[in-house]
């Protein structure tokens, strides 16, 4: 009999829903929680490095993306003016015919998975959470939040950045640390000109495209702000736009002319969190930014929680002891986690004091290079 056979999943998000469809793929069964009743998911566009193509690949997803995406080959990198610094290559690490990364709207990825979720066989229980959860030798017992009670082998907490698992199982872990910098994003026609990702990295400001779709494109803009703000809707038009306009290059003054209400803008203060291993609490397992939550630096916020359901579906199956597939799951995932943690916010360091453009160029050539790698 297999060491787990019924898995609860709290939280619906990117590494929620992989580690559901990959679980039911290896014919455990699973429970997964979601407290948005209306399964939502926020924001503009999201940038897929290739790991994370190639993670979403074997989710069983990936043509999807393709398809409902854009895929292309390097990312530029340019001064404020336009003048190209470097162009980094992309391998194509999902497959010799997928491009080495792309872009996608996030509710659109959200609506793939979650439809794949369902297909698979998950139980999804929307609008619900937990209330307690009590751990025991040989199982975990969970409360919720519709007053009923069930029994499982494994409990994995993917309830993102403020994790409610986290809180109440791992009270000593560190909270989220503010950054000294906020992300800006917007919706854009996209040029037929754009066909890559392209940054453009000022004094103290860093400005990129991605295409996300055959017409659209997304902006993205790192700012310094000494303290943790939000912005109120009616401020972010016009101070988006102020922004912009610190950047004389072609393609961003365009972009700054064609912003409106119809752009989407939206506006988040950036946080970083590493827990400390081990991830896990006797049969409670986090993953995600749960865990591990880095800013968008290296596009491999997503991608890293979809490893973590990758990772621990294998050594579910690969152990007849859940603490040995926990174990295991822990030595896999760390080192890689802790580099894009740590060399996201360096990267962030570099634009907020000045620093040098030839080593932010060198530190993302690097990442990207390590990321490369096998999960």
């Amino acid at each position: 009999m297999a060491a787990v056979q019924k898995v609860l999943i709290i939280g619906g998000g990117f590494a929620g829903m992989s580690a559901a469809i990959l679980l039911r793929r290896a014919a455990i069964d699973v429970d997964l929680v979601e407290i948005d009743a209306g399964w939502r998911s926020y924001g503009a566009g999201i940038t897929i490095n290739g790991a994370s193509l190639r993670a979403l690949g074997v989710v069983g997803v990936l043509r999807d993306v393709v398809v409902q995406g854009y895929c292309a080959d390097s990312v530029a990198l340019c001064a404020a003016d336009g003048r190209q610094l470097a162009l980094l290559p992309t391998p194509r690490l999902a497959g010799s015919d997928v491009p080495g990364g792309g872009g996608i709207m996030r509710p659109i990825l959200a609506r793939i998975l979650a439809e794949a979720t369902r297909a698979a066989g998950a139980r999804v229980r929307l609008g619900c959470s937990f209330t307690q959860i009590v751990v025991r030798d040989d199982e975990v017992e969970v409360r919720f939040t519709d007053h009923t009670t069930a029994r499982y082998d494994l409990v994995i907490g993917a309830d993102g950045l403020s994790s409610a698992v986290r809180k109440q199982l791992f009270p000593a872990s560190p909270a989220p640390r503010y950054t000294g910098q906020g992300v800006w994003r917007a919706v854009l026609p996209r040029p037929a000109s754009l066909t890559h990702p392209i940054m453009f990295l000022g004094a103290h400001l860093k400005v990129g495209f991605n295409p996300v779709s055959q017409s659209e494109m997304y902006s993205f803009l790192t700012e310094d702000r000494v303290s943790k703000t939000y912005i109120e809707e009616e401020q972010l038009l016009p101070q988006f736009s102020e922004l912009l306009g610190e950047f004389p290059a072609p393609l961003v003054v365009e972009a700054r002319r064609q912003l409106g209400p119809q752009s989407r803008i939206v506006y988040r203060p950036l946080e970083s969190l590493l827990v400390p291993a081990p991830w896990h609490r006797g049969r409670v397992l986090l993953i995600g930014d749960a865990a591990h939550a880095t800013t968008p630096h290296l596009a491999a916020g997503a991608g890293m929680g979809i490893e973590d359901a990758i990772v621990i579906a294998e050594e579910l199956q690969s152990h007849g002891s859940i603490a040995r597939s926990l174990e295991q799951f822990q030595k896999r995932r760390f080192e890689r986690c802790r580099l894009v943690v740590e060399n996201s916010v360096r990267l962030g360091e570099i634009e907020r004091t000045g620093g040098s453009q030839e080593e932010h160029a060198r530190l993302m050539r690097e990442s990207m290079m390590a990321l490369a790698g096998p999960i």
